[in-house]
This record gives C-alpha cells, structure tokens and sequence, in this order.
C-alpha cells in the first residue's frame, strides 16, 4: 500500500510542479478555416471571418427589415439595389449601381432591377441607348418605412448601448480600404 501511496504523491506532485510552471496559452485566434491561416496572415483571416459573419448578419437583416417593411420576396441585393436606386434623389444607370455597390456581374444587379419594376418600386426611362432608374412612389414608400424599421430595431440600441459612432466610422474607412486589398488581390489571382 506504501508503495501505491507514494506513486500517487509522486505523481500528484509532478501534477502540481507541471501546473505552476506552464505558462497559459494565449488564446487562439477565431478565424473560420485554420488551414488557411498562416504565420503571417492570421489577422486577416481573424478578419475574413468576422467579414462572413457580418455579412450573413447583415444579410439577414436587410430580408428582415424589408421583410416588415412589408415587402417579402427579397434578396439582400434587391434591397441594396433599391436602396441605392433612392439614394441622393438621382437617377442611376446599371453601371453607376455595380460601381458604387462594388459588384462585378452586372447580370445580377439588372435581375434585380427587373424584380423592383416587377413590384412597381422601381422604373426605368430609356434615354438613347442607356436606361435611367429611379425609384417609384411605393418604391421610396417602402424606403421610408424600412428605414423607420431601421430607426426601431438597430438605431435606437445602438445608441442606447452607447455604441461608439466615431469607432464605427474608423471600422467603415478601414473596410473600404481593405476592399481596395481584395479587390488588388483578385485582379492578381486572376492574372495567375
């Protein structure tokens, strides 16, 4: 029985000495595919994943909001597209839309002007060989009430949770210069 009582105390002390002197890890990065994260680049897959997770969630959101708006049937670019279509009262053609909103297919955006004017929230005007879109009367009707949605559910908490809006106007700058990154990055991988 000694000889059992003194393996446990020996190992219970090799226990204790091992816990003391091991320093703690520092905690992992959270990135979302850990095969992709190097020794130089876990940054910027720490921020690949907060940009998918951000993008879902906003995603998600903008169906949701128009959604109670009482507009169903809507993709997270319809609602981009009108939105952007409404935006500083002016009229916009396809390729004005796909450049501010930085989208590459203008397939994709002119599918979803086809489903606005279908829905009587956007119409087009044909000036020479270029269509011109604004947005209808139910068309700002619907972005006024998304926006008092807006206002509701994502405005007032964060104001209310003293959310810092000079931190989030850092985040918007730092955002657009990252996409400036992707979008040299792309142009490189598609020369490869």
């Amino acid at each position: 029985m000694s000889h059992l009582r003194q393996c446990f105390n020996h190992s219970r002390k090799r226990s204790v000495m091992s816990d003391s002197t091991d320093t703690p890890k520092p905690p992992r990065p959270i990135v979302s595919s850990e095969h992709l994260a190097s020794e130089h680049g876990w940054q910027m897959s720490e921020l690949e994943y907060g940009l998918i997770i951000a993008f879902n969630g906003f995603s998600r959101w903008m169906v949701r909001c128009m959604n109670a708006a009482g507009h169903q049937d809507f993709n997270p670019l319809d609602v981009l597209v009108l939105h952007n279509v409404n935006h500083r009262n002016r009229e916009k053609r396809l390729n004005d839309i796909c450049f501010v909103l930085n989208v590459e297919d203008p397939h994709t955006v002119n599918y979803s002007l086809k489903k606005l004017i279908k829905a009587k929230l956007v119409k087009g005007t044909k000036r020479g060989k270029e269509i011109f879109y604004s947005p209808t009367e139910q068309g700002e009707e619907a972005c006024s009430e998304y926006r008092k949605i807006r206002e509701l559910c994502l405005i007032d908490p964060a104001v209310s949770t003293d959310s810092k809006s000079d931190e989030i106007s850092h985040t918007a700058q730092v955002l657009r210069s990252i996409s400036g990154l992707y979008d040299q990055a792309s142009r490189a991988a598609a020369s490869l």
